[in-house]
């Protein structure tokens, strides 16, 4: 078969190509018949072009392009040549011109193709993954993945400026308690031991710094076992980031010029720098989340004092027991009974909340409740009075219980009633710091506390002489549009600090050595202070793209179940491969008992 190499790329036809021969490679987009001259639109990842086989020129060409379909990989020589006015395509950048074939060769023929390209957004997802190979033919998957690739260039081109060090950390470590499960590897030479695949490069980057590489970054390769869902993968990428000598203004203030760059680039928007900074107490008590979209204005009250003077009893009990009534204002919207129900039922059922109040006012003036005949006549006027701007035209929904967790529910509820009413600006991007986490989360199940952020993050100075429960972290958040694009925090550099974390996590001296002695070890060997920050490049360019699904974002994802549809994994594999690594499946044994 004769290689009629390209000279010129489809899309990149032009009038510096006009009466020169050129050669064309691609795919075949579409074929059409028109009284015996044949025209195809020939498709490369640059663009469409124009083919004509005229019967006039070269009767046996035309025969040629007869035996050609969607799909079909070709060659083509020919000149390219200005259209006729009356057929220039403006919907294309090549429409002003067109090649007559002189000559063709066909590489490979298609099939009929399990879906037809130009009605990818009508097939499911399933059966998108099963032929991902296809789907990429798609300009939409295309130049998405393309982006991807200018915006990790974008990044390594930034930081190669700044000074740092692009270092490759290993995939294969140690399987580390906290944080995500490890997927674990079976060590064939070493029988009975396992690899942990990295969930981050965490402790590897901590251990540059102490290797005294100062600025370090890389693009990892990062791989967690947990529950999946729409914007989570199994395996995934992070722009990972460290620093030596530095504090979190030094570590933002990177991040906000590599960001105004991204967004100048992708989004042609200029980034107001420095970025909006608000701790994490303030935006939890505002928006009932740690990630809030703020481009909408909905807020959640604190209206304690106010549901406390209806003398409910199951309020004043939740008070009495330290919990609050927060509550959300919906602004000049009338929701009928049956939209309050299913609001009802969303906060109820789906939320796991135990009960939702709303209050709306008709046109006389009366007051609609479900607890309408417990509150007092005045009850708007109050209402006035501890929610500023509130009128008779808005509803109110509120919740009694545990603070975080009824606020955690108002701000799932906030964000629902803001994608269902239509609230939000998709115009605009909101894009700030949340600061001054707290340390330590208590875990109901264990009943013991956890590193909130991981157990190698500093604590902000004073915190021995605070409660468990009071102790901020110097950990900060990037979120954009109610998505967190990534965090970090400066990490601990005393082995004595460092230990002290490990006791009130319930991490013992024993065990603290056994899984991290290499690093508690470098704390006494010359430790820099040292913070570092990691942003899921996934993510961002789901974002960037304007896609709302992260599988779009990678070229070979995986489903929710965690399933690679095209190569059929995970899958089981032979017993002597099992042998080999000296393991035994339970799952196989179980079936050979039934």
């Amino acid at each position: 078969m004769q290689l009629l190499k390209r000279t010129v790329y489809c899309g990149q036809v032009n009038n510096l190509q006009l009466n020169t021969e050129v050669i064309v490679n691609g795919w075949v987009a579409k074929r059409r018949d028109h009284g015996g001259v044949i025209f195809v639109d020939l498709r490369d990842r640059t663009g469409i072009v124009q083919l004509v086989f005229d019967p006039q020129a070269d009767a046996g060409i035309v025969q040629a392009a007869h035996a050609l379909r969607s799909e079909f990989v070709i060659a083509a020589k020919g000149v390219v040549v200005a259209r006729a006015p009356e057929a220039v395509n403006d919907k294309v950048a090549t429409g002003h011109w067109e090649i007559k074939v002189s000559e063709l060769v066909i590489f490979n023929k298609a099939n009929p193709l399990p879906f037809q390209l130009d009605e990818q957004d009508k097939v499911s997802e399933e059966l998108r993954l099963k032929y991902r190979y296809l789907d990429m033919r798609h300009k939409k998957m295309h130049d998405i993945l393309k982006m991807r690739h200018e915006m990790l260039f974008a990044m390594r081109e930034y930081f190669y400026k700044q000074g740092f060090y692009e270092v490759e950390t290993p995939i294969l470590s140690k399987s580390t308690p906290g944080g995500a499960r490890n997927f674990l590897v079976p060590c064939r030479t070493q029988p009975g031991t396992f690899y942990g695949l990295v969930e981050s490069p965490q402790i590897y980057k901590q251990l540059l710094m102490a290797g005294g590489l100062e600025k370090y970054f890389q693009i990892a390769r990062c791989f967690r076992d947990e529950a999946l869902r729409a914007s989570r993968q199994p395996e995934f990428t992070q722009l990972d980031i460290e620093m030596s000598f530095i504090d979190e203004q030094d570590i933002q203030t990177v991040c906000e010029g590599l960001f105004s760059i991204l967004w100048k680039k992708f989004l042609n928007i200029d980034l107001p720098l420095p970025l909006p900074r608000y701790t994490y107490d303030d935006v939890f008590a505002r928006y009932g989340s740690d990630k809030p979209d703020m481009r909408f204005d909905v807020q959640v009250n604190d209206a304690t004092p106010l549901f406390s003077s209806l003398g409910l009893n199951f309020i004043t009990s939740v008070v009495a027991g330290g919990g609050k009534v927060g509550c959300l204002i919906v602004k000049d919207h009338r929701f009928s009974r049956t939209d309050l129900d299913r609001w009802t039922d969303h906060v109820t059922k789906e939320l796991g909340a135990k009960g939702l109040l709303w209050f709306r006012w008709k046109e006389d003036g009366a007051l609609e409740s479900t607890i309408a005949k417990h509150v007092p006549a005045d009850f708007l006027q109050k209402a006035q009075t501890a929610i500023p701007g509130l009128t008779a035209q808005d509803t109110i929904f509120a919740i009694a219980g545990d603070y975080d967790d009824a606020w955690t529910v108002l701000g799932q509820l906030r964000l629902s009633l803001g994608k269902d009413l239509n609230l939000i600006d998709h115009s605009t991007y909101k894009l700030f710091w949340v600061t001054d986490f707290p340390m330590f989360e208590w875990n109901k199940e264990t009943k013991s506390w956890q590193a909130r952020h991981h157990q190698f993050t500093s604590p902000q100075e004073g915190w021995e002489q605070q409660e468990i429960k009071d102790v901020k972290a110097r950990a900060y958040d990037l979120v954009c549009n109610g998505e967190e694009l990534g965090g970090g925090s400066i990490r601990i550099h005393s082995s004595d600090v460092q230990n002290k974390i490990f006791d009130i996590i319930g991490i013992d001296r024993s065990k603290a050595e056994e899984k991290f002695g290499f690093l508690l070890e470098s704390q006494n060997l010359g430790y820099p202070p040292e913070g570092g920050v990691a942003f899921g490049v996934d993510r961002l360019v789901m974002l960037l793209s304007g896609t709302d699904a992260i599988r779009d974002a990678i070229a070979f994802p995986k489903t929710q179940s965690g399933s690679c549809l095209m190569m059929q994994a995970p899958s089981t594999v032979e017993d002597a491969q099992l042998r080999e690594l000296s393991i035994k499946s339970t799952i196989v044994e179980k079936k050979a008992q039934h």
